[in-house]
């Protein structure tokens, strides 16, 4: 059986999709570690996970008002090369420790790659979103080259500049969780593989969820959620949220995700207010979700065949809110526009059998599933390791 080692990034939806392939790899009876932050991969792991504690930089922020490449190029200098930076020690003393058959490494935790490609390890791209293999820099040359310069010399800062392979798109494979019916036609780089959403149970974090809320009424169900790294620019969208779903009662109910307590004054009785939700658990007995166009929420929704209102915020968010819209599976809104009357005529509007969206939100969603999500993951991996062993590949330079 093979060992493998997960790189991952403090970010709970870049660790989420690596759960359910870990699962997976673990189920066929390999080895799993993790590097990467204790806390937050037991939390989602299970404590009894195996984890190579990774440092973190201080003072991971960003302003919430950047748009467009001022947050490209924020988010690459001031968060994922200082990250990068403080991660590398960590990921090499990893590999050294447990000695992997393939390293997984995250789209962002790019010290997993220049690590593992320095030291002579195979090593896969871990793709939680698909906005990078679209290529969002091709119309900005200037950027482009701007990030090339900052790569060459975080690869010279670690790794004394060895290795030449883009560390977001590993020459041994990438797994990108996603199908053709979300990402559309676009051209991608080799070794691509398409294995669909990676979606799994997760450990039990006392679900206080109060279901019989659910069971008291059979009118269609909306969630409304902003993810986990948002809590910085929602306050407006949660409350016209909260205003514009709760002026519909007796038509809908919303169940609304506020873990920042950004909500203000009390909310009507057909909206649901929780820091928390056990969104797996809920998806398969809702009608809709208005989200912000994170790629996890996003393909757990169209895999239940839940459609979409997308109001992307900033990052991949835009791309993958105009897969969804192309797939029509969903609409979208400007979220700085979003107010309360333009949430409702969305929610409306994906609710409506006439408009197609639940349809082709269910045609995504078997997408998915035909393509076999961490189960597919799980055998590339394997099949690569198995070839690793067989060339010798383990072990390194």
């Amino acid at each position: 059986m093979g060992r493998f080692l997960f790189v991952v990034p403090p970010l709970v939806g870049h660790v989420n999709p690596a759960v359910g392939t870990a699962a997976a790899l673990a189920g066929r009876g390999h080895e799993i570690a993790w590097a990467g932050h204790p806390e937050l991969v037991r939390a989602l792991v299970g404590s009894d996970a195996v984890v190579f504690p990774c440092a973190l930089p201080d003072g991971l922020s960003r302003p919430a008002d950047l748009k467009g490449p001022a947050a490209f190029q924020f988010l690459w200098e001031s968060f994922l090369v200082p990250l990068a930076d403080a991660m590398a020690p960590g990921v090499r003393a990893a590999i050294e420790a447990y000695d992997p058959d393939v390293v997984v490494c995250d789209q962002q935790a790019v010290a997993g790659s220049l690590v593992a490609e320095s030291l002579g390890r195979v090593w896969v791209t871990s793709a939680t979103t698909s906005a990078e293999l679209v290529d969002p820099l091709a119309g900005m040359p200037k950027v482009a080259a701007w990030l090339d310069g900052l790569l060459a010399r975080l690869r010279n800062r670690i790794c004394d500049g060895a290795g030449s392979a883009d560390p977001r798109f590993s020459p041994h494979g990438v797994l990108a969780y996603t199908t053709r019916a979300l990402l559309g036609p676009a051209e991608l780089p080799d070794r691509v593989w398409l294995v669909g959403p990676s979606v799994a149970a997760r450990p039990a974090s006392g679900d206080d969820f109060p279901w019989d809320w659910l069971d008291a009424s059979t009118l269609p169900t909306v969630l409304v959620s902003l993810g986990t790294a948002n809590n910085d620019a929602g306050a407006r969208f949660l409350n016209a949220a909260a205003e514009g779903l709760g002026g519909v009662a007796g038509r809908l109910r919303a169940v609304l995700v506020d873990p920042g307590g950004l909500v203000e004054g009390p909310v009507p009785d057909n909206v649901l207010l929780r820091s928390h939700v056990p969104q797996l658990a809920l998806l398969p007995r809702l009608d809709a979700v208005v989200c912000h166009a994170g790629h996890n929420t996003v393909c757990e929704a169209l895999w239940h065949g839940v459609p979409l209102v997308v109001a992307p915020i900033r990052d991949d968010q835009p791309i993958v809110a105009g897969q969804v819209v192309d797939a029509g599976a969903g609409v979208r809104l400007r979220f700085g526009r979003a107010d309360a009357a333009r949430i409702r005529a969305a929610v409306e509007t994906v609710l409506d059998p006439a408009g197609g969206h639940r349809k082709a939100a269910e045609a995504v969603g078997q997408s998915f599933r035909a393509a076999g999500g961490s189960a597919s993951a799980a055998a590339r991996l394997a099949t690569l390791a198995a070839e690793s062993a067989g060339t010798g590949a383990r072990g390194g330079a």
